[in-house]
């Protein structure tokens, strides 16, 4: 083989392959770019069948955008132990979304192309730069007294209203729109979607907007479905966003999340009333809160049919003991009845004679009364007649000429004024003892 400083003088150029061993001398024989430590986030995971682990290892910056990415490998020598290492250490499987301190080499092969051999692994960098965004997420939802509220607000009974947000396109919808409305229980529910974007850097306010919409015709849904299918863990880190899962946690009616699959965990996951495995389950758990309140009217059913069953039977027994005691108690009131009559019958003369005795001595008091009041009435009578007597006898005109006063006629008529005289007029003056006659000679 030509030595690389042979290659690059050659006038005639060299060939691909040439230049790939030249690349892979330059790169496989650079000591600085072996068993170096990197800090990276792992995505993208995936196992073949000759047991080797293929990844990408990728760099974000504050933003979360990616800014460095490079593929690379765990042959499958080292990476049983590499695995049982950090599971061991961490608890947790190494996975997809985790940042780690890996130990690698450069390797460029003139086929295959450049990649990192994973040498070793950090266990005790723990999780990625994502679960740890993640818990300080849940950690500053917490502080802020928000975390539980839409886990804590209550469902409808069968929440048939739902008000969706998905990409129409994703098959996470159709799976879910399919399972929903073509369930074997011929449950009715009433969607709507809102469309949003589900990957990319337009996932957060596509989301947020979509929410924005359904709050403001709350009334006309009893929950919220997100649901995005599976996919790279490195697409789900829209979901781990402060502002979206504060939105949730406030959302005034319940909000499922079914995102990505059933190893994938969001910040929404933990936020949400409920979290489902795949947009599938979500529509298997709406189902599933039909067909138990469709159980429980069966239940209250037979309930009621049974109350009711119990109650006439209950009323007939009532009804049959009732009618059999309507004779004895006939009798027994006609008796009682009777008695009373009997006795208001013997005491009919006691109470009789009773009466008029008091009536007879009401009415002796009463002519007693009466006698003393005519006497009275007599009495005083007699005394104003006497006083009448007395008067009159005072007043006669016999007494009055005794006083000194004559009576004055002309002819048969008596003279009371002087008006009444006439000059030449005959008088006749009559005294208490004898008459006498005058003529007038004038009157004034």
């Amino acid at each position: 083989m030509p030595q690389p400083s042979q290659i690059l003088e050659s006038p005639q150029g060299m060939t691909l392959s040439e230049f790939n061993a030249l690349i892979e001398g330059v790169i496989n024989s650079e000591s600085i770019l072996h068993n170096r430590w990197v800090i990276a986030e792992t995505v993208d995971m995936r196992l073949n069948r000759n047991g080797h682990c293929y990844l990408e290892l990728i760099e974000k910056n504050d933003n979360g955008d990616t800014v460095a990415k490079l593929g690379a490998a765990i042959w499958a020598n080292n990476y049983r132990a590499l695995y049982h290492q950090f599971l061991n250490t961490t608890g947790r499987p190494l996975a997809n979304g985790m940042k780690v301190m890996v130990k690698v080499t450069a390797n460029y092969h003139k086929l295959y192309g450049f990649r990192l051999v994973i040498n070793d692994i950090d266990p005790n960098y723990t999780m990625g730069d994502m679960e740890r965004l993640r818990k300080e997420i849940l950690a500053r939802l917490v502080r802020e007294g928000i975390k539980e509220m839409n886990q804590q607000l209550p469902w409808p009974s069968v929440p048939q209203r739902v008000a969706i947000i998905s990409s129409a396109t994703a098959a996470g919808y159709g799976d879910f729109m399919n399972q929903l409305h073509n369930n074997p229980y011929h449950l009715q529910f009433y969607t709507c979607l809102f469309q949003a974007m589900m990957q990319g850097n337009q996932t957060v306010p596509s989301v947020l907007e979509a929410l924005d919409r359904i709050n403001a015709n709350i009334d006309l849904f009893d929950c919220v479905v997100i649901i995005r299918g599976g996919g790279a863990t490195s697409e789900l880190n829209a979901f781990d966003n402060y502002d979206l899962a504060s939105a949730v946690a406030q959302f005034p009616i319940p909000v499922i999340v079914g995102i990505g699959h059933e190893r994938d965990v969001t910040v929404l996951d933990d936020i949400a009333a409920m979290r489902v495995k795949t947009p599938t389950a979500a529509a298997e758990w709406l189902i599933q809160r039909g067909t138990n309140a469709l159980a429980h009217l069966d239940d209250l059913q037979e309930t009621v049919v049974s109350t009711v069953r119990e109650t006439v039977n209950q009323a007939r027994e009532h009804l049959a003991y009732y009618t059999s005691m309507i004779p004895a108690t006939a009798r027994r009131i006609l008796d009682t009845n009777r008695i009373r009559l009997d006795n208001h019958a013997n005491n009919i003369p006691f109470a009789a004679s009773s009466l008029i005795v008091n009536q007879r001595t009401r009415m002796e008091r009463a002519m007693e009364r009466m006698g003393a009041a005519v006497a009275s009435v007599v009495q005083r009578e007699q005394q104003r007649l006497q006083a009448l007597g007395d008067k009159a006898t005072l007043l006669s005109p016999v007494n009055t000429l005794q006083r000194g006063y004559a009576l004055v006629r002309v002819g048969d008529k008596c003279v009371t004024t002087a008006r009444q005289l006439k000059p030449g007029d005959q008088v006749t003056m009559q005294f208490a003892a004898g008459t006498a006659q005058a003529t007038v000679n004038s009157n004034v």
